[in-house]
């Protein structure tokens, strides 16, 4: 069996590399009325005045970003990465996967692509927590 990866349309340098969870602000021209992300899973992007975007990742990926302006011509086009906080950990356990996040200690976190158990025990004590603080804040 032969993996073959297929090649980017566009080269590194154009490309904007955003990490999952986080937002960027990107300049971009001042003309643009519309914004299209090919695939909402993987990144967001809001228009902001003074010719900025906020993109967000939201998924792993890769995606790509078009700005119009009010004619439909395009503005820009950009491939989007989104991709894995370099302080996270991955441990696997046979097929299960669970992800920490060490900055600098490590502390489990739920992350895309963790096992369902992982994912369900961290986000139940998360929601548990989240829950006695605002019994407490009350």
């Amino acid at each position: 069996m032969m993996l073959v990866a297929a090649a980017p349309g566009r080269s590194d340098a154009e490309a904007l590399t955003v990490v999952l969870d986080q937002a960027k602000l990107v300049k971009v021209p001042d003309r643009i009325a519309t914004l299209v992300i090919g695939n909402p899973l993987i990144a967001d992007a809001a228009l902001q005045a003074g010719g900025t975007i906020v993109l967000t990742g939201k998924g792993y990926g890769t995606t790509n970003l078009i700005a119009l302006d009010r004619g439909g011509r395009v503005l820009m086009e950009k491939t989007v990465r989104v991709a894995a906080p370099k302080e996270s950990v991955f441990v696997f356990r046979g097929t299960e996967r669970q992800t920490y996040s060490c900055t600098p200690k490590c502390e489990r976190q739920i992350m895309l692509g963790d096992s369902d158990a992982a994912f369900a025990a961290i986000l139940g004590q998360t929601a548990a927590r989240n829950g006695q603080a605002q019994g407490a804040a009350r």
